[in-house]
């Protein structure tokens, strides 16, 4: 995948449409990565990655054997190497100097977001949260300086259609203790157990 200059997400309410829809992009065009599996709260996605013509003829494969399963898709045909980055769960820790937030209803629009706003200001993609543990939703954390990341931030929303965006915000200026929180692990009930074994020793 960080080889390919272009990726699609295909998101499903149905597992059974969603396999479908695998086999059927995979058997289209050569790819050179295919990724499928289920997410909260039951749906699947799809993702490929290769050469663009490649990604746009599993895309068209994909779409027609579908139907009316299709929850949201997103097509990236110069997908940025943050992002590339990101989905493949690598996380930036530093704190920055203020803090970027896009939350959607679906994974598509926070990778579109992503995209769209790490290639239109000087910010990081610090990290990537997609479906499970979220209902299905997902969310981004842009860093840099303030400026940069409310630039980032009205880009990568500009993209989201309005019933898709959740919520976004940018923190100037985050705390110490909210930054070490979210540069650990994002699940509020693996926090709480880290702290009962601190307390414990």
């Amino acid at each position: 995948m960080s080889r390919s200059p272009a990726l699609a997400l295909l998101e499903f309410d149905s597992v059974t449409a969603g396999i479908v829809a695998g086999d059927a992009m995979a058997k289209r065009a050569p790819i050179d990565t295919l990724i499928a599996g289920t997410v909260q709260p039951g749906n699947y996605l799809v993702m490929v990655a290769g050469d663009t013509a490649s990604v746009e003829e599993a895309i068209t494969a994909g779409t027609a054997v579908s139907g009316h399963a299709i929850l949201d898709m997103v097509f990236l045909p110069d997908i940025h190497p943050d992002l590339v980055a990101a989905i493949r769960g690598q996380r930036v820790t530093d704190a920055p100097e203020s803090l970027g937030i896009v939350e959607t209803a679906s994974v598509a629009m926070t990778l579109e977001a992503a995209d769209a706003g790490v290639k239109g200001a000087t910010v990081r993609l610090l990290e990537i949260h997609m479906a499970d543990g979220l209902g299905g939703k997902a969310y981004l954390l842009f860093g840099g300086a303030v400026a940069d990341v409310e630039a980032a931030v009205e880009i990568g929303t500009a993209r989201v259609p309005e019933d898709l965006l959740v919520a976004s915000s940018v923190i100037s200026q985050l705390h110490g203790e909210m930054a070490e929180n979210l540069g650990g692990n994002a699940r509020f009930a693996v926090l709480i157990g880290r702290e009962g074994s601190d307390a414990a020793r």
